[in-house]
């Protein structure tokens, strides 16, 4: 009997086990009824995600000890009555033929072994199942992990950072070290793969490899690595390295299917381009001169590695001559009454195009008012078509923002004025002001605010011309990453909370300045609050005048 009430137990666990998995499986499968939120772009909405979590750890643990109090009931039992039945089953004439025991054994087996069959069965794991299938509509799916993902390679890619350094979270301003599993990396190679890039394929699952050799202890197998990673070094060319990886996997798995038929594919081919080698009649050192890769100039760089280099602050630096031009001053706006009693600090930043930073020049109070005003409106971040000019989203902007109006708040409304009286422009026609995170990987590629020659409707609805100027705010430091670069020019700014930056998008002509093509670069460590203010041509004919000059 004794071993009866074990086996119970191991079988309430069993059942119980499966049910909450089913269930759990089944309130994933269910349709989410919000706007999905592309969580993996925005630091603001992912830290909802931290308390959800925190909400459902809390909610676990609560499970965990109803399902602890509940087995010791249970054990109690069994210790109980183990004792019982073995002090009976060894003499059970003698302990039958006392009144009270042959009692007690009708009332055990009528009443209170009933009483134990229903504490066995009692499900205890409906609260937790309840709070679990009404967080998960909030929870991010396939699209925002793989999107997370992407944000690792590409800055993997901006910062030349090795899968091993990534791996070990050995990154610049961490506070909170973190770590990649052999699993995780498994799982950032796989999604590498169904992009079919399989340059990152064979790097992370390289990676995986390696630390399942280095002894980690991992549910993912070597296996299913090599699969992976032999077939991405083929598609990459290297045919001896794809054959000794796949060999490698046939010593683990030697019926392994798709490697038995790939191995002899390898070998078709490796025996078609020896006999193409024999025929030929080039001599080595033709193809050498042939074959030798030539590194392109640095003042010839293709625009994405001038981007890159400028994001790792490997940027052109000035001559002393201009960078002798370069000051740091008060300014009063242009004898603004405002500011003659209380300049402001302006720098400058770069001589051409001219950008300049002032600095102290929104509180740390405005800017939380503008961030929580921002929070419950930030969406993915639009691009306008320059064909069709409708607003989408785009890969090579992946950011949330938000737009808020003067008109709903004092504090939007005071900053405004403020651009207004240090820009010398007129700020009514200009856009909203414009609130963006970028979180994860956050990035903005190489573009221009104004609209060119060959979009002349990128802003005709608004009717107020094409963006002459542009106000940047930093609202955040950022740990590592995250400046605004211009690589027509090499120059990079970099963050610094409670300052702004300012440049004209167009000559005084009208003109587009083509130097002031600009990016904001991927956010390694850290979260990037930024607000912009675009300002707009109609209304200011008279405070910033047209010269004879198309680049004047």
């Amino acid at each position: 009997m004794g071993g009866n009430t074990v086996a119970s137990s191991n079988s309430y666990w069993t059942m119980a086990s499966v049910k909450v998995w089913c269930i759990l499986v089944l309130s994933f499968l269910l349709p989410h009824s919000y706007a999905h939120m592309d969580f993996f772009t925005s630091i603001g909405h992912m830290t909802d995600l931290i308390n959800t979590e925190k909400d459902l750890v809390t909610s676990l643990k609560d499970y965990i000890k109803a399902e602890e109090s509940k087995l010791e009931q249970i054990k109690k039992w069994a210790e109980k009555l183990d004792q019982l039945t073995d002090t009976a089953t060894k003499d059970p004439e003698g302990f039958l033929g006392h009144p009270v025991n042959a009692f007690k054994l009708m009332k055990r087996l009528n009443t209170e072994w009933g009483e134990l069959e229903n504490l066995v069965l009692k499900d205890m794991s409906d609260g937790f199942i309840s709070n679990m299938t009404i967080q998960r509509q909030y929870f991010p799916n396939d699209e925002d992990q793989a999107g997370a993902a992407k944000a690792l390679l590409r800055l993997q890619d901006t910062y030349n950072l090795d899968t091993d350094t990534l791996s070990r979270g050995n990154l610049p301003g961490v506070k909170h070290k973190s770590f990649l599993t052999a699993e995780d990396c498994f799982e950032l190679g796989k999604i590498a793969y169904t992009e079919a890039d399989y340059y990152h394929t064979e790097l992370w699952m390289e990676q995986a490899l390696k630390q399942l050799d280095d002894g980690e202890v991992s549910t993912v197998d070597r296996v299913s690595i090599l699969d992976y990673l032999s077939y991405a070094v083929y598609q990459q060319g290297d045919l001896d390295k794809a054959m000794m990886l796949t060999k490698r996997l046939l010593e683990l798995d030697p019926e392994h299917q798709r490697a038995n038929g790939n191995l002899k594919y390898f070998e078709y081919i490796m025996s078609k381009e020896k006999e193409a080698n024999k025929s030929t009649t080039k001599t080595d050192s033709q193809t050498d001169k042939e074959t030798k890769k030539k590194e392109p100039s640095k003042d010839y760089l293709p625009e994405r590695q001038k981007y890159e280099m400028l994001c790792r602050g490997e940027g052109l630096r000035m001559t002393p001559r201009r960078q002798k031009k370069l000051f740091c001053r008060y300014y009063n706006g242009n004898q603004n009454p405002k500011y003659v009693l209380g300049p402001v600090k302006q720098e400058d930043e770069w001589d051409k195009p001219r950008i300049v930073r002032f600095l102290e020049i929104i509180s740390d109070e405005e800017i939380e008012t503008v961030k929580e005003l921002a929070k419950p409106r930030l969406r993915r971040a639009t691009i306008s078509n320059p064909i069709t000019g409708v607003l989408e989203t785009a890969h090579y902007r992946i950011s949330k923002s938000a737009w808020l109006s003067g008109y709903e708040s004092p504090v939007v409304s005071r900053i405004n004025l403020r651009i207004q009286d240090l820009t010398g422009l007129d700020v009514s026609t200009a856009e909203e002001l414009q609130v963006a995170n970028y979180g994860v990987g956050g990035q903005y590629e190489p573009h221009f605010d104004f609209a060119r020659k060959d979009e002349p409707d990128a802003f005709k609805e608004l009717g107020t011309g094409n963006r002459i100027a542009t106000w940047l705010f930093y609202m955040s430091d950022v740990s590592a990453g995250g400046a605004t670069v211009f690589p027509e020019v090499g120059a990079s700014v970099w963050p610094k909370k409670g300052t702004a930056v300012f440049w004209y998008n167009l000559f005084p002509s009208g003109e587009g300045d083509y130097s002031t093509r600009h990016a904001a670069c991927p956010v390694l460590v850290g979260n990037k609050w930024v607000s912009n203010k675009w300002i707009h041509e109609r209304g200011q004919e008279f405070r910033r005048r047209c010269t004879l000059s198309e680049l004047e």
